[in-house]
């Protein structure tokens, strides 16, 4: 067991052993990358004069031998464009750029050897690196790219095509020797496709031509189609908004014929109407049978009918021609001996303003009908009752009237509190309506007593009749109720029978 051991630990050292060798390389590139300093990127224009910054952060236990310039136009091919050393002059090799290569500071400092280069042209673009011969660590370099910035000029045009049925260029768009290369795009509703290419311009910029294709219809023409060119130079992209330009023949339709010609009709229009591009330069008419009626007035694209007879019972056409071709459309006119009812345009619209009215007097009937129904409600007294009835009460009224030999006197009659116990809500009856008029008659009397409650509708089926209703026979037996005003008890007292 101690040998398997002893193995893995042995593979575990030389493992940590790997791990440390490589942190501390890594370390060391860190170190190394971070002690150069420079910019990573400058960008410049044709013409102005451009600073290329470099320092060593940290020399502490290094010695600073030399420092080169090495500028790289194409991967692997490197010139050394300018070199120091502290023993001697700063030097400046054969490259595109000597004489106007120069040092920032003179004499130059080895810890910020930056240089600048005077007239920068396009071709100067590249990388350069700024590269320390030190001891005891060896090289170090630091790199920055040189990007050279030329404004394009842009443009863009309308291509005027026929109308076919293979594709064809319709529209171009250029961004000429800008650098580095331009994008172009279309903004258009059109059904067509781009093609985009790239080639050197003049001083290593770059031209970019566009070309947009589609097949050119009639419907096409006039369509909004827009050239836009971002450019790193431009704030924003630029549009070139334009209108697709498709030349066709001309499109002929004939109106103002509304099959109502009839013998006698006078002053008809037809009116010839044509669509083209280019314009069209002339318009025909003329007959299937020949020769146009006597009756017939052209005046440009109208051809007036003076009066309708049997000689305009034929088939007008129109022709009408452009630079690319002809277009013509024909109409074939029926003369009637008698007129046709002719609808009036104004037909929809009086019935619906009938509708309209009737509507609106339905309504304002229907809010009349319901005002007065309110109206005769509340005059009637009908409704929820606004009180709540008093309980009754007993009178005295028999204590003043005679006692007669021929009937008992009743203690309460329960008819009484059951008449009271099974009214409605409402308890406002006729009453009211006879308590103002001493002088009614029996007749009168009777319809009253039709109004009482369910079972007391016919008195002379009951045994007992109700006490408040008396008999020829027995006269002095009767008394006028007292007068009940509205809100006392509506229960009449006891009687006597």
């Amino acid at each position: 067991m101690a040998r398997p051991d002893a193995r893995n630990w042995h593979d575990c050292s030389k493992m940590i052993g790997l791990l440390c060798l490589v942190a501390s390389i890594l370390i060391q590139h860190g170190v190394s990358g971070q002690r150069v300093k420079v910019e990573p990127e400058v960008s410049s224009y044709p013409g102005q004069t451009v600073n290329l910054r470099c320092a060593f952060t940290d020399a502490t236990g290094i010695q600073l031998t030399m420092v080169t310039w090495i500028y790289e136009q194409k991967e692997g091919v490197r010139i050394n464009i300018a070199v120091f050393h502290p023993n001697f002059e700063p030097n400046y090799p054969d490259s595109p750029v000597k004489g106007r290569v120069s040092f920032t500071t003179s004499p130059p400092n080895l810890a910020s050897p930056s240089i600048q280069i005077s007239n920068v042209r396009m071709t100067d673009e590249g990388k350069y690196i700024c590269e320390y011969a030190t001891y005891p660590s060896g090289n170090e370099q630091g790199i920055t790219y040189l990007v050279m910035l030329a404004k394009p000029q842009n443009s863009a045009s309308i291509v005027t095509v026929e109308a076919g049925t293979q594709p064809v260029v319709v529209a171009r768009c250029e961004s000429v020797d800008g650098r580095p290369a331009a994008q172009i795009s279309w903004v258009t509703t059109a059904n067509g496709n781009a093609t985009t290419v790239s080639k050197p311009g003049a001083d290593n910029t770059v031209t970019v031509s566009s070309e947009y294709r589609m097949v050119p219809t009639a419907a096409d023409n006039g369509k909004d189609i827009s050239c836009v060119v971002a450019h790193r130079t431009q704030g924003k992209p630029e549009s070139f908004p334009l209108k697709l330009a498709i030349q066709y023949a001309p499109q002929v339709s004939i109106v103002g014929y509304d099959n109502n010609w009839y013998v006698g009709r006078t002053n008809v229009v037809l009116t010839c109407q044509a669509t083209g591009n280019p314009v069209p330069i002339s318009t025909l008419w003329k007959t299937m049978s020949g020769e146009l009626p006597d009756t017939v007035l052209i005046t440009g694209n109208e051809l007036k009918v003076l009066k309708v007879d049997d000689a305009v019972n034929t088939t007008f056409v129109c022709e009408v021609k452009n630079r690319i071709g002809t277009g013509r459309d024909q109409v074939t006119a029926i003369v009637r001996g008698t007129r046709l009812p002719e609808k009036g345009p104004t037909t929809g619209s009086i019935i619906g303003a009938i509708i309209g009215v009737i509507i609106f007097l339905a309504i304002i009937g229907t809010v009349i009908a319901m005002y007065r129904k309110h109206r005769n409600n509340k005059l009637n007294g009908e409704g929820p009752p606004k009180y709540k009835p008093p309980p009754p009460k007993k009178t005295n009224s028999s204590a003043n009237r005679p006692n007669t030999s021929h009937a008992p006197v009743a203690e309460e009659n329960p008819l009484q509190n059951q008449y009271y116990t099974t009214q409605s809500a409402e308890p406002v009856t006729d009453l009211d309506a006879y308590h103002d008029d001493d002088d009614y008659g029996e007749d009168e009397r009777e319809h009253y007593y039709s109004a009482a409650p369910s079972g007391w509708d016919d008195p002379g089926n009951n045994e007992v009749l109700p006490p408040y209703m008396h008999t020829d026979s027995d006269p002095q037996g009767y008394h006028q109720a007292p007068n009940v005003n509205r809100g006392d008890s509506f229960v009449s007292p006891a009687m006597f029978v």
